[in-house]
């Protein structure tokens, strides 16, 4: 195994990595501008390829004909949601009528979904393209190939659960399963990059900042999800059509928690970076981090106080991610030994 093929590799999960999260921001667009049904179907568009540029290309009765396309999906979905015991949610599913509601042909809410889709039709190939040279590491870095081969499964099921996401006309909670699978692949590749490095070593230092670090790990995933229960909320008062400029004053205790908990967040994080940056240890890595959060915090105050502006709310959801990703590669770095036979 030369030293120059696992640096290729290493170099595919950073791109693949930066790819994933470009995929994020546009997913951020596609929610803040209501573009997430602008392809009734899936994976074509208004049963095409390539999508329509005007309602002139679709027939009289195209709400009809995809209206019943996702009735019928989502009467096999709730199939398997009976299945595993969700009976609960699968009867709901099937009895909200509204779901089969199909909105009317917009061509630039079409085109931004569009283009999202085409944007993870990319990252699908570049971790196809990772699962496929990781074969000749399965048995010298086996451990590169199973999770290669694990990042390409989570990337099927999340393709496929996007079609869930459109189907069920992004039902609340399968918006929230579909950004914690994105999640999942940031950590699966996250990983990757990790133990793809070959210059990755053991780092002696103090017990308690790894006990720190996985304090704010902890604090992290909880912030997002009182962070999804702040979008679902502003979801609700979107449908409700009512003044972009009332969203934040018409928000409940989810978003006072979550504003207020922002602060536990940057305190447990500011005493992590003040204890690497004294140890020299991962001093970038954890500067970076906290340049992240300060991001995440000024995106937050920006929606808060300037009406959710579109561009501010993709924004936050990637830095919340990248502040995931970077959390999982410093508790990576500094919980290993080395990690391939190349050291």
């Amino acid at each position: 195994m030369s030293q120059a093929a696992i640096r290729g590799f290493h170099k595919l999960c950073f791109s693949t990595l930066i790819a994933v999260f470009i995929l994020i921001l546009a997913g951020g667009v596609v929610r803040t501008t209501g573009s997430g049904m602008g392809c009734p179907d899936w994976p074509k568009c208004f049963g095409t390829w390539v999508p329509p540029t005007s309602i002139n290309q679709l027939p009289a009765d195209y709400k009809k004909t995809f209206s019943e396309y996702r009735e019928k999906k989502n009467q096999k979905f709730a199939g398997y949601l009976n299945a595993i015991g969700l009976d609960d949610t699968a009867k709901e599913l099937v009895n909200n009528k509204s779901i089969l509601e199909e909105a009317d042909f917009n061509a630039s809410k079409t085109w931004i979904e569009y283009i999202n889709r085409v944007l993870g039709v990319i990252v699908g190939f570049l971790i196809l393209a990772l699962a496929v040279k990781s074969v000749s590491y399965r048995r010298s870095l086996p451990r590169i190939f199973y999770f290669s081969i694990a990042t390409l499964v989570a990337v099927i099921f999340q393709g496929w659960f996007g079609s869930i996401v459109v189907s069920t006309n992004l039902t609340t909670w399968t918006i929230t399963v579909h950004m914690f699978l994105a999640l999942l692949i940031v950590a699966l590749l996250v990983y990757l990059y990790h133990i793809s490095d070959p210059r990755a070593y053991l780092k002696s230092i103090d017990r308690s900042i790894r006990w720190i670090l996985f304090l704010c790990m902890a604090v992290l995933l909880v912030q997002i999800l009182l962070g999804t229960q702040v979008r679902q909320a502003i979801d609700r008062i979107a449908a409700a059509a009512i003044s972009r400029d009332s969203w934040i004053s018409k928000l409940g205790l989810e978003f006072i928690i979550h504003r207020s908990f922002s602060w536990a967040v940057l305190a447990i994080h500011l005493i992590l970076v003040v204890k690497m940056v004294k140890t020299s240890v991962e001093k970038a890595l954890s500067l970076g981090l906290i340049a992240l959060i300060l991001g995440a915090l000024l995106t937050g105050a920006g929606m808060a106080y300037f009406s959710v502006p579109y561009l501010l709310q993709p924004v936050h959801l990637l830095l919340g991610t990248m502040i995931f990703g970077a959390q999982l590669l410093l508790f990576f770095r500094l919980n290993t030994g080395r990690v391939n036979v190349l050291l």
